[in-house]
Formats: structure tokens, sequence, C-alpha cells
């Protein structure tokens, strides 16, 4: 156990990179005991590994909310993430993933650790199409290795689980907190790009709310695609992609290229080198945002504000 939080705490700045680092565990299997499957969950998002300590249950919890644990004198929310995901441990909830991203620190009940591997991007292919609950993002391709065969990893859509858990009335919400109504000038729109389906809805709705015309993307490859043939299509009419593209609104972890490497590409380009790129990441602290900066991006939001996203849109924008 020490030597996995060892890793967790000693992991490499692999920014930039379009590599990352996937803490490996198991939640259980089906009610014989079998097909215990492997999930992950990017590092960065995790604070700390323990050993389950004891849990206070509290009255009125919704269901697959254990309790709280008081760690280091700060209270904090235990998910039974197998009961989530539909499977069950065999031999109990024995450890606890503290993680913090999206301006909260919750923890999640897990049956084991496997290990930390370290994977590039390319190696992750979106799950949307076969993941009908929403709760998986990815699928992570992990090669041979020590004589095991190749495996797959289930990377879990954490921003779907949570909103499942904690519903809220989103679209009043970010209708009173954008503000009013911004301007692109006509024809431009903002270009989005983000994994998680729960993460593109509230995007949309905060884009929608705030009057700006957009197009939604769901990994770091597709958006430069569409940049790149915005780019061309632009240029077909005697234009540039500034007059087709105000802004690059982009999330950090996203299959096949992340974030960080979307935006190195624009901002290394001659053809886009000036185009305001706007961090919107679920993954907070300042080691992420000092990463933000050496990558050049113009802004970082943690998701979801839509008033802290509307107000740096606006600042961007000059509006």
């Amino acid at each position: 156990m020490k030597s996995v939080q060892q890793e967790v705490d000693e992991r490499s700045n692999l920014a930039g990179t379009n590599k990352f680092e996937l803490l490996l565990f198991r939640l259980g299997g089906d009610d014989k005991g079998e097909h215990s499957e492997l999930f992950g969950i990017n590092v960065f998002k995790i604070r700390e590994i323990v050993a389950m300590p004891t849990i206070t249950k509290v009255a009125g919890a919704p269901e697959h909310v254990l309790g709280v644990v008081n760690l280091r004198g700060q209270i904090i929310q235990v998910l039974d993430l197998p009961g989530i995901a539909g499977v069950k441990p065999v031999t109990g909830l024995n450890i606890m993933l503290v993680t913090e991203f999206a301006r909260t620190t919750q923890a999640f009940a897990v049956e084991s650790v496997e290990e930390i591997v370290r994977l590039d991007w390319t190696q992750v292919m979106s799950a949307e199409r076969s993941a009908g609950s929403g709760m998986v993002t990815s699928i992570a391709r992990l090669e041979a290795q020590d004589g095991q065969p190749p495996r797959l990893a289930q990377v879990l859509d954490v921003e779907t689980i949570l909103r499942k858990l904690n519903p809220q009335d989103d679209q009043q919400n970010i209708e009173h907190a954008v503000g009013p109504r911004m301007k692109l000038k006509p024809g431009s729109i903002i270009l989005a790009a983000d994994d998680s389906v729960v993460a593109r809805a509230l995007i949309e709705q905060g884009l929608d709310a705030m009057g700006l015309p957009f197009v939604m993307t769901k990994s770091g490859k597709e958006a430069w695609e569409q940049l790149n043939a915005i780019a061309t299509a632009a240029e077909a009419e005697g234009k540039t992609v500034y007059d087709k593209i105000a802004l690059v609104l982009t999330d950090l972890e996203m299959p096949e290229m992340d974030g960080f490497t979307l935006t190195r590409n624009i901002k290394s380009s001659p053809r886009f080198g000036s185009m305001p790129v706007v961090i919107h990441s679920s993954l907070s602290g300042s080691t992420n945002e000092e990463h933000v900066k050496s990558v050049r991006a113009d802004a970082y939001v943690a998701k979801f504000s839509a008033e802290d996203l509307s107000r740096t849109l606006r600042g961007i924008l000059g509006q």
C-alpha cells in the first residue's frame, strides 16, 4: 500500500506530453464473485489512498452514500463505488480513494488497488458508444507486460457519477449566473471540447445561456481536426480562422489527445498562435494551474461554475 501511495506522491510532470498516469483498481464482480473488471482514475485526481477507516452513517443519506469520515479534521463524504457500478466486492470495501476535483473533495470506497500505469492518451479510446450508462468515459488499452496479456481498464466519468448522486437544477442556476447575453462577430463560434457527457451538457447550457454559438467536440483530437477544417474553409473564402472561431474552450482529460497537447499545438502553430484558449477542467490545484501556464493557455476555469466561466469568457472576448 505504501508503495502505491509513494507513486502517487512522486508522479512525474507529464503535462503537455499527451501522457498521464492511471491508478488501476477493482470494485468486485457479479453475484458469484466472478468477472472482476479493472477500473481506472487519473492520478492527478487522487489526493490520498488509505485503508478504509470507520465510517459514520448519516441519517437520510442518498443511496450509495456510505456516510462520512473525519480525515485529519476534514469531514469527507464516502461513496460506495461498487454499488454505483452495480457490482459486489468479494473481500469487502477495503480501500478509500480520496479525490479532489471540480472544487470538491470526496472519497470512493473500492475493493482493491492494483498499480499505477503510465499511458499515452492515444491508448485511450472513447467509450461513449459502448457504455450506455454514461459512467465510463473511456477505455484504456494496457499493453502486455510481466507475462500478463493485454488488458482493458474502464476510466470512470466521475463528474457523471457525482451529478447523478447530487442532481441540481442546472438550467435555472446557469441562466441566473451567466449574466447578460454576449455577442460574437457574425459567423464566428466557440469551439469546445470535453469527453464527459455531463460536462458537455453543462457547457452547452452555459454557452446557450450566454448567447454564444458553439461547435462541441468530444476529444482534443476531434477539436484539432475541426480547427484545421474550419481554418481551411475560411481561407477558401478569403478569410482567416479568427473570422470563424472566437475562442477554444477545452477540457484537460480526453481520449486520443488531451487538452494540454491541444493547447500546445494551437499556441505553437503559425496558423493559430493568436487563438485564445481557455482550459476548463475538473483537475484543480496549483500544480495543474502551473501546467496550464506552461502550455500558454489564456485562462483556466475550474469546473463547474457558470458564473466563473461567463466571467472568464467575457474577459477574454473583451465583453
